[in-house]
């Protein structure tokens, strides 16, 4: 289905996943501010704000299904495969967020619906993160996610760790903005253009100053990368935000924010980058290795289970950081998939962790051992958590296993077997923090017989962690339709033929 991006219609129809959403958040704003003091209004501006997010869903799965590209020169969203899959499991992330954080907001008493309002905005922005094949357009959407996380982590005025995380994350995020910004400057200026493809058939043409001008760009634009995404060492903030963030907030920074940040990073350097591969997979190769090195060491002195899945997120950016280093289609794909299933077990793991805390007191306090012999009491969270536990370790059957595998192959398939045996190590040195969890559910005894009665969770979110954890295992044993699936959506940067560029001249 080609779209004409000059005609009012088909630029309607292209961006139409952001239009349902744009319009959805502001009527659902009005309906926040209209009810704002009623008594169930954060919990029907959620549901309200969950039918936006499902509709802007079907949107994407439309438009992916009927091939819709872009007809003539280049613009500043992209259509592709890449956008629908990566925007598809974007929105998933938010409507799970949005399920598990109603309950959970109920329960610690923050009646504010425009909570809900600051996840629809944030999700917004991150549509047009991972659909912007415009420097400037990826700019904006970073920043629309970024503000409104911001205020989602520091959400809970009565908790000073709430307010210091939401600072902690403010100071950083502008930080890693000005980062950046200046990359993109840079690479404005030398090439001319902020539009990805315009960028990438003047690269092959820089000479002397230019060139040395386009590798700080990019050098910037990894580190401001890096910071999004958590990477050692621009990782310091992580811990602590996700930590003093309320749960829910933090599951959403953890699935939704971090898969749309490594989206616009994969469409940057693959689409827009990709013929300076070799200048830049060395940075990303280290990066990836102190990643999950330092990210697994530490995650591994934890006992509180929040901070932990904390590191643990940490140690994942370095996995999806190998999936990058490839440069290859195999490496968008294994990227794609990885997403998809962190996406699901970060809101499960996260939403057993919701269950366990204590009305008013969060879930900063629970343990490890906290959880021992939930399985007695509540078998189906206990299940739950044990297959998030071994999905995140990579246990075969899961489809943690299926990810690891295919982020593995693609990276020994372009020559980077070092890399895959680092992942292969730190996935081992993993199993000294994911099993602890599993043992204490099933194999240690319950402290007394009432020690999990005060575990709170409706019915609704409780089937859907109990679905969570068996797509888990169905992706971990039948993931052929799902690869075939990420396989597709890596097809956006295939190689195509671009129209000859003019050298850009140093004297310029």
């Amino acid at each position: 289905m080609p779209l004409d991006l000059t005609q009012g219609r088909d630029l309607a129809v292209a961006l139409l996943p952001e239009l349902i959403l744009t319009a959805w958040a502001m009527l659902v704003l009005l309906i926040a501010a209209w009810r704002h003091r009623a008594p169930n209004a954060q919990r029907q501006v959620g549901w309200l704000s969950l039918v936006g997010v499902i509709l802007a869903i079907a949107a994407c799965g439309w438009l992916w299904s009927r091939g819709a590209r872009a007809a003539g020169l280049p613009t500043g969203m992209a259509l592709d495969s890449f956008r629908w899959a990566a925007g598809i499991v974007v929105l998933l992330g938010t409507a799970l967020s949005i399920v598990m954080a109603i309950g959970y907001l109920d329960r610690e008493q923050i009646t504010i619906p425009e909570y809900h309002v600051m996840v629809l905005f944030a999700a917004i922005g991150a549509l047009f993160l991972v659909g912007g094949s415009d420097l400037i357009v990826l700019f904006l959407g970073l920043e629309l996610m970024s503000i409104a996380v911001y205020v989602l982590a520091g959400i809970n005025r009565r908790s000073i760790f709430s307010a210091e995380a939401a600072l902690k994350y403010f100071l950083l995020g502008a930080f890693a903005s000005a980062f950046l910004l200046y990359g993109i400057a840079l690479l404005y200026g030398v090439t001319g253009s902020t539009r990805l493809a315009l960028v990438a058939a003047t690269v092959p043409y820089l000479q002397g100053g230019s060139r040395l001008l386009i590798m700080a760009g990019i050098a910037f634009l990894i580190i401001g990368f890096a910071f999004k995404v958590a990477a050692v060492p621009f990782h310091q903030w992580a811990p602590d935000v996700y930590d003093g963030a309320p749960t829910p907030a933090t599951a959403f920074m953890a699935a939704t924010v971090k898969a749309a940040a490594f989206a616009a990073f994969a469409r940057v350097l693959l689409q827009g980058l990709g013929q300076l591969h070799h200048d830049w997979s060395g940075v990303l190769w280290w990066l990836a290795v102190l990643t999950m090195v330092a990210g697994n060491l530490l995650a591994l002195a934890q006992r509180s289970l929040k901070r932990m899945l904390a590191y643990s997120s940490v140690a994942h950016a370095g996995y999806l950081l190998t999936a990058l280093v490839s440069g290859s289609l195999a490496g968008a794909a294994a990227l794609l998939f990885y997403l998809l299933f962190y996406t699901l077990v970060t809101v499960a793991a996260f939403g057993v962790l919701m269950a366990k805390g204590r009305p008013g007191g969060g879930e900063r306090d629970v343990t490890v051992d906290d959880l021992a012999g939930l399985a007695q009491s509540e078998p189906v969270l206990g299940f739950v958590m044990a297959v998030a536990m071994l999905t995140l370790l990579g246990f075969p059957g899961t489809a943690g296993f299926i990810g690891k595998w295919y982020i593995l192959t693609s990276a020994a398939g372009a020559g980077h077997a070092p890399l895959a045996a680092v992942l292969v190590l730190t996935s081992v040195l993993s199993a000294g923090y994911y099993l602890p969890v599993v043992m204490a559910i099933y194999m240690k005894p319950r402290l007394h017989e009432r020690v999990h009665d005060d575990v709170q969770l409706a019915g609704v979110a409780r089937g859907l962690l109990a679905a969570l954890a068996l797509a888990l295992v169905l992706f971990g044993v039948w993931p052929n339709r799902v690869l075939r699936a990420a396989r597709d959506g890596s097809q956006a940067f295939r190689a195509h033929s671009a129209a000859t560029i003019q050298p850009v001249s140093d004297e310029r």
